[in-house]
Order: structure tokens, then sequence, then C-alpha cells
């Protein structure tokens, strides 16, 4: 996980699990990653699910995923093959179910500023900085802990690999 190139979706502040996540869908379809991806973010940008592709990031700004617990609003999006979440702000419950579903997330609030929607970064891991527009944006780093589970592809599949 070095330097990697992404094309954005961006979105505002306060993004709810709700939006991310429809509820209505939480105990019907909550194993289905496919179905899970088809309704990834329908209630706020009901294009995203058949124009989303893998290796895209999205960029939100403050408090995204606040709202419930629901660890779907996470697992859509690794369905729709997000790469990364990169916000101003995350809510705690939200940030821990990506990291523990092996999502990466980054808080990168300058970031998040600046970016426009359908831009291209590149997001270098070793160094903690974003590149867009010819500008660096640095992002506080991943301890190394929570960067093994990301690459693991999440908690358990680290555990499992554990001797």
């Amino acid at each position: 996980m070095t330097k990697t190139q992404h094309r954005v979706w961006k979105y505002g502040d306060n993004v709810n699990t709700d939006v991310i996540f429809p509820g209505k869908y939480t105990y019907t379809i909550e194993r289905d990653p496919a179905e899970l991806a088809r309704h990834a973010l329908e209630d706020l940008d009901p294009s995203f699910a058949g124009a989303v592709q893998p290796g895209d990031v999205i960029v939100g700004g403050r408090n995204w995923g606040n709202g419930s617990s629901r660890e779907q609003a996470v697992k859509c999006l690794i369905a729709s093959g997000v790469h990364a979440v990169i916000a101003s702000s995350f809510a705690r419950i939200y940030y821990r179910n990506a990291i523990n579903s092996g999502l990466l997330v980054i808080t990168c609030p300058e970031l998040a500023e600046a970016i426009a929607d359908g831009a291209t970064i590149e997001i270098d891991m070793e160094d903690a900085r974003i590149h867009y527009a010819g500008a660096a944006y640095d992002f506080p780093p991943l301890p190394e802990q929570l960067r093994e589970i990301v690459s693991a592809g999440g908690i358990i599949p680290y555990l499992q690999q554990k001797p």
C-alpha cells in the first residue's frame, strides 16, 4: 500500500449511515455483497451504485458515518469497490467499523475542503500524503496495527493470520 491513483466521489457534511446504506434493507440483504453494493448511497446519490469503479474513493465532510452502528454502511462501500473514505472527520463507530471491515479511512480536512467531485488523487500511504492538483495534503498516518488490519481485509482475517 504505497502510492495509488483514485477517482473521487465528493459528498458533504453529516452523511449518516441511513443514506450510506438505507435502513429498510438492514435485515433483508445483510450478507449478499452484490446486493449491498446495489444500494450503496442510493438515498444520497442514486447514480453512485451504477457508476462507481473499483479503486474509487469517497471524500466527505465533517462527521462522516454518523447515525447507527450498522456495519452494512461500511460493507456496501467495500462491496462497491471503494478503496477508501477520506473525510474531514468521522463518527467514531463508523471509523472503527471501517477499520474492522478492512476499509481504509483517512482524516484530511484540508483535502476535503479543496477537492472537486470527479478529481483524481494520489494517496501515498508511506508518506501519509495525498496529492491533488499540484498540492500535497498531509494526514495523520494510521498506527501500524490498524494498517495491518486494513491490509489483511479486516479484523477477522488479520486475527486468522496470527500464529
